[in-house]
């Protein structure tokens, strides 16, 4: 079948995905940070820690084998919603249940769940959107996230970590917005499309350097909200100052994303990631050696900033090399690159703060953004070199 990509932009299509999408957002805001430091306070070791946030890295990666099969089963538009329902569930886990494994089950179901959402929200989104207006609409949907992101740790703030009202209060929020998007794919002119069989692999074949770029992000992402919270409070600062942070990492992040969606549909894509990947990973270097908690948010921010606008461009440049259901394999390649990513982030920078120090963690991170950027580099520089070499055999 093929795939005509649209002239004007679905609009209920793009906000019923953005929609369902920064619910799930503020949700995984909130369990990020809270999940580390209710831990925390019951003494579960960092190590332990990490592996909670890597079962949510499994849930996504199961997730996005069984999300191709699943639309040819269910109209995709109707799993998005499906899966907002069960994202509360496992919410409403957290606030009733207490024993450690059963936390380990929900972070996984969680982590499935949301692996459907981003999958079919970002083929939705670019199913619907036209090419002219790609890197906006990207930087709009980035937006819709770090706003979620921002959102959800104020829920510790009001709630605080003793109980679990924060819990119960973003289950009821995210069950509700089930039923508004539900609504709104009601007035959408496009679906998400069924998946490609056999699909997802050749994606990892055919963008590689897209794969890795998502990869990276998760690294410092997960990093940044997952380990980050327990740096602060190790190195002396409180439980509120940790949840504030990732509020303040998101804000700048959601602000800035329609920038870059607009520097992406006006200048180089490469470049743009590759700027991008630099001063996140300059800035997560910055942070131990912030004098003050003013500069160590400000470097954080800044960091958190650059380091979405990697995501933000590989969603981009998906959109242009993939159409149909082809997108679905896409999405769902991207998931499993964030899985991956999310699971080394959280294991290893968690693990090098236990066993050498709390510092480890976001130098470590920050080696890892910076090391990208030179495969970036190194890779654009190659680019360069085949064009030149084509156009010279071209010319003779």
């Amino acid at each position: 079948m093929v795939v005509v990509k649209p002239i004007v932009p679905d609009v209920a299509a793009i906000a019923t995905a953005i929609t369902g999408v920064t619910a799930f957002a503020v949700a995984q805001g909130l369990t990020y940070p809270l999940i580390s430091l209710v831990m925390e306070r019951r003494g579960v070791p960092p190590t332990i820690s990490g592996l909670n946030s890597g079962a949510y890295a499994m849930g996504l990666a199961v997730a996005t084998f069984a999300v191709g099969g699943l639309t040819h089963v269910i109209r995709g538009d109707y799993l998005i919603v499906l899966s907002l329902i069960g994202c509360a569930c496992c919410l409403a886990t957290f606030a009733s249940f207490d024993p450690l494994w059963l936390w380990f089950v929900a972070r996984f179901a969680l982590g499935f769940f949301a692996s459907i959402i981003f999958v079919l929200s970002e083929a939705w989104l670019n199913t619907a959107c036209p090419n002219r207006l790609r890197g906006r609409v990207s930087g709009i949907y980035g937006m819709g996230l770090c706003g979620g992101f921002a959102a959800g740790p104020l829920a510790i703030t009001f709630f605080g970590t003793n109980d679990g009202l924060a819990f119960a209060s973003l289950s009821g929020y995210v069950t509700l917005v089930a039923f508004v998007t539900f609504v709104l794919g009601r007035y959408a002119s496009t679906r998400p499309q069924r998946g490609a069989t056999g699909e997802l692999l050749k994606v990892f074949r055919k963008a590689p350097l897209l794969i890795i770029m998502v990869s990276t992000f998760a690294f410092a992402d997960v990093t940044a909200i997952s380990t980050m919270p327990i740096y602060f409070v190790r190195i002396g600062h409180s439980a509120t100052f940790a949840a504030v942070s990732v509020t303040a990492l998101a804000l700048p992040t959601a602000i800035v994303q329609p920038a870059i969606g607009w520097l992406l549909d006006r200048t180089s894509r490469l470049a743009v990631a590759t700027c991008s990947c630099f001063i996140a990973g300059v800035s997560y270097m910055a942070i131990p050696f912030m004098p003050s908690e003013l500069g160590i948010l400000s470097a954080f921010g800044l960091m958190g900033a650059a380091n979405f606008a990697l995501y933000t461009c590989a969603l981009t440049m998906l959109g242009d090399r993939f159409s149909g259901g082809a997108l679905v394999a896409g999405s769902a390649a991207f998931t499993l690159a964030y899985a991956s990513g999310c699971a080394a982030g959280s294991s290893i920078t968690a693990g090098a703060m236990e066993l050498i120090a709390p510092v480890a963690g976001p130098i470590a991170a920050g080696i890892i953004l910076l090391a990208f950027t030179c495969v970036m580099i190194v890779n654009a520089i190659c680019e360069a070199q085949r064009r030149h070499l084509a156009a010279r055999l071209s010319s003779k």
